[in-house]
């Protein structure tokens, strides 16, 4: 979206415009929305029915100017169309955002991706670049911008993510005995690292968190069920395997950290590092917190900045707290998704209130956490 710097544009009788802006491209884009709203509103009949050829084009440009930040009621106010229609247009517009989003998260959703991923070559590709940053400068190459993408798909609307968050122990008694350049370079190569297996397992980074990475997993959007016992069926089929993934993942993690990273710091004499993972699964709520703006290629681009909040996110976090290093622990909405077979593989974990006063919402009990036991 590109960043309008100016009191925009006036509309007088005879379609004044005065807009300013420091770019040319921005200047010609609102020169053909305010002409083509004096066009519709001379050549539109008493009636106001719009062919499909112009119905379309009045939707893309409502769409064009709330996608740039124009407020709803701006929107209507320059067109001349009453909000409630702008407001319809709008609210079709996300629900098939969110239909398409389901289908492009299909793989994440719907298969096992330990199946597909190679996790030899990828503790080989862990080894080169820890050997390689430690020579020389680390390489961080992490894009944000699926990440971006995926929460302004969601921005509007309820979502239920299963939250992933990876620490690295020790970090504190790392800073006392390397030089903060190597420090700085450890953590920057185990951050991409437990990025790469975030990505191959269908998750997304949130964010980098000093020595720690918050990551999500999607679930398919929730559909109305009018039997309770279906909404639970419902909830096991939505979550189950965005839950295996991102167990997969943690598994994942701890190979590479145990058989690609730790190796390649042994040869340089520096001591073995580790991680604790805590998963969790819940209804978060996604905030925008003002704008990114940025120059490309001389333009003045303007971006929303998301978070996501919602108790599923300090479960996931404290929780983490609560493992031993290199595993992983998981709240009592993911065990409570899984068969006897694979809660077999968890034990219950036993945690004195003073650390962990967490309830559960639905029974106001204390909220159980799962040791993995594999």
């Amino acid at each position: 979206m590109l960043e309008r710097e100016g009191a925009g544009a006036v509309l007088t009788g005879n379609v004044q415009i005065k807009i300013t802006t420091s770019k040319h491209i921005l200047k010609l884009y609102y020169i053909y929305v305010i002409e083509s709203v004096y066009l519709r509103r001379k050549k539109m009949p008493a009636d106001r029915t719009l062919n499909s050829t112009n119905a379309s084009h009045q939707r893309q440009t409502i769409l064009n100017l709330y996608n740039s930040g124009i407020e709803k009621d701006i929107i209507s106010y320059q067109l001349d169309i009453p909000q409630e229609e702008i407001e319809k247009i709008i609210e079709e517009e996300e629900k098939k955002k969110t239909q398409i989003l389901s289908s492009e998260n299909s793989i994440g959703t719907s298969f096992y991706l330990d199946a597909i991923v190679n996790i030899d070559l990828a503790i080989k590709r862990a080894q080169t670049r820890m050997w390689e940053a430690l020579q020389s400068e680390p390489h961080f190459d992490i894009s944000m911008k699926e990440t971006y993408r995926i929460l302004n798909e969601f921005s509007r609307s309820k979502a239920t993510f299963v939250i992933l968050h990876v620490d690295l122990v020790g970090s504190t008694q790392l800073s006392m005995t390397l030089p903060l350049d190597r420090l700085t370079t450890i953590i920057q190569t185990f951050s991409q690292e437990m990025s790469f297996m975030i990505e191959m397992y269908g998750g997304y980074v949130l964010k980098y968190i000093g020595d720690a990475v918050l990551a999500f997993f999607v679930t398919n959007p929730s559909k109305n069920r009018d039997n309770e016992d279906d909404d639970i069926q419902q909830k096991k089929d939505q979550y189950y395997l965005p839950c295996i993934n991102a167990i997969n993942c943690a598994r994942s993690m701890i190979k590479v950290v145990k058989d690609g990273i730790n190796p390649i710091l042994n040869q340089s004499d520096y001591p073995d590092i580790a991680v604790r993972i805590g998963i969790d699964v819940g209804e978060i709520a996604i905030i925008q917190y003002g704008w990114d703006i940025h120059t490309c290629d001389e333009t003045v681009v303007k971006e929303p900045h998301y978070d996501i909040l919602g108790h599923t996110i300090n479960v996931a976090v404290k929780m983490t707290g609560l493992t031993k290093p290199n595993s992983f622990i998981i709240g009592e909405s993911v065990y409570d998704i899984f068969d006897e077979k694979q809660r077999s593989t968890f034990e219950t974990l036993n945690v004195s209130p003073s650390l962990w006063s967490y309830l559960n919402e639905k029974t106001g009990s204390t909220y159980r956490v799962y040791s993995s036991t594999s």
